[in-house]
């Protein structure tokens, strides 16, 4: 299935044709995900959950090592451009398609990941979070 809807938008495809086959829920592979990763959290002590709050929370902050090599890299280039030019425009080769394709490819590939990785980080502090507050209201 092709959308360029987005995540959310082919989740709610995949629970509509489930619910139209009278299927569970359960079937759908991301509602699984996710419960796997409530019922490990569930399995972990308030105090250590805590601290794994404080790391994700980190992790969805911090620049990371992809933004800082996507923004540093284009300076690393303009840095040897001249040596850059000379190697890739040499006697009419064809070497700069191929540097232009991979460094765009690159760079796509590093932000897709970098906000999966963003977005995955979001989902794990909110699932603690809810654990932490159940059992605050609960105690």
């Amino acid at each position: 299935m092709f959308s360029l809807r987005g995540d959310a938008h082919k989740i709610y495809l995949k629970l509509k044709r489930a619910s139209n086959k009278e299927q569970s829920f359960q079937s759908v592979k991301e509602i699984n995900q996710i419960e796997q990763i409530q019922n490990f959290y569930i399995t972990i002590d308030s105090p250590t959950l805590k601290k794994i709050y404080f790391c994700m929370i980190k992790e969805k902050n911090g620049s990371g090592m992809i933004p800082l090599l996507v923004s540093s890299g284009p300076w690393l280039l303009l840095l040897f451009s001249e040596q850059l030019q000379e190697f890739l425009f040499k006697e009419g080769s064809l070497l700069w398609i191929f540097f232009v394709f991979a460094y765009i490819f690159i760079l796509t590939l590093s932000v897709i990941l970098h906000f999966h990785e963003k977005s995955w980080a979001a989902v794990h502090i909110e699932i603690i979070d809810e654990i932490l507050q159940a059992r605050k209201t609960i105690n």
